[in-house]
């Protein structure tokens, strides 16, 4: 037995020899040195060793000429503001209406809310309206005259014309920006494309408006590609037969006529629009908008009046809840 086990490990001996002697060589071979990596410093030395910072890309002349030869892009052209007047008055539906709108106005871009209340102080209801509303917006306020306020005179004059004021004496000392000016009332419904279409405007746009002058839509006639008649339910002989809410008109229209407000004395019941538009352009210019005034995106949609008999019927809650 003994001798079986030394002749297998005589065997094996040579070949325990070989492996010993290979591992002994690689174990002396020199290892090369490691090559470090290049370090690129974002400095480069001025004089007196200061560090100067390198622009990104590097400083290589090659890179310079490569960049010089990219077309730089083009700056986008600024979105022109829209300065939306909205008159209003203390009425049940007043914050109901506002929410409305406010929830239209929030999804159009660069946008201002002008908010007029017929009243000779700001109310803390559109006071605190227009704080949570999260709109870029200012709030005036100026009470209509007693003697105006008669059935058939023309409504919301004195309110109109305090937000031209305004948007005239925003920009008096400063180089106007492209804005576009449209009279939004409160009872009205908007579609979003409505303002989509106005933004163009050069000088005066119109369009039909819907439910307005006792038919189902009131618009301006287009030939051609230009306003040669209108199409309405009430006199048709009017210098501009169009709703205070089928028109936008350019800012600098606006500041370039300082004089073109809605007129009180020698205005007739309905004729608001043609006096302040015949101050500022005539049919001819007039910018035929919504698919040349086929499309109605805008609606006279007036709010039922409210049925309140009853409150004077029962006790008043002894929480006081603003509606």
């Amino acid at each position: 037995m003994k001798s079986a086990l030394f002749t297998r490990f005589f065997i094996l001996l040579p070949w325990i020899l070989i492996v010993i002697i290979m591992l002994d060589v690689d174990t002396r071979r020199p290892v090369p040195p490691l090559t470090p990596r290049p370090y690129f410093s974002p400095y480069a030395v001025g004089r007196g060793g200061a560090r100067l910072p390198l622009r990104r890309g590097g400083p290589t002349h090659g890179t310079q000429k490569r960049n010089q030869s990219r077309p730089q892009p083009q700056p986008e052209p600024q979105l022109p503001t829209i300065y939306a007047i909205t008159p209003t008055y203390s009425r049940p539906v007043q914050k109901a209406e506002l929410t409305r709108l406010a929830n239209t106005f929030r999804q159009v871009a660069q946008l201002h809310w002008i908010l007029v209340e017929d009243a000779a102080a700001r109310s803390e209801l559109v006071s605190r309206f227009l704080a949570r509303a999260g709109l870029p917006s200012t709030h005036l306020h100026v009470p209509t005259p007693r003697r105006y306020k008669r059935p058939g005179l023309p409504r919301a004059t004195e309110q109109r014309n305090a937000g031209l004021a305004w948007l005239r004496q925003r920009h008096q000392h400063q180089r106007a920006q492209p804005g576009v000016l449209f009279f939004a009332d409160d009872d009205n419904t908007y579609s979003l494309e409505l303002f989509q279409e106005m933004r163009t405007t050069r000088k005066v746009s119109v369009w039909p408006v819907g439910l307005v002058g006792g038919r189902r839509y009131e618009r301006p006639l287009v030939e051609n590609g230009k306003v040669v008649g209108w199409y309405t339910g009430w006199r048709a002989d009017r210098p501009f037969a169009i709703d205070m809410a089928g028109f936008a008109v350019s800012l600098q229209v606006i500041l370039s006529n300082p004089k073109a407000v809605f007129k009180r004395r020698g205005s007739q019941p309905g004729m608001q629009e043609s006096d302040f538009l015949k101050q500022i352009t005539t049919v001819e210019e007039l910018e035929p908008k919504a698919n040349n005034c086929t499309k109605v995106l805008v609606w006279h949609t007036r709010t039922e009046k409210v049925n309140l008999a009853n409150e004077p019927k029962y006790h008043l809650d002894t929480v006081k809840i603003e509606v």
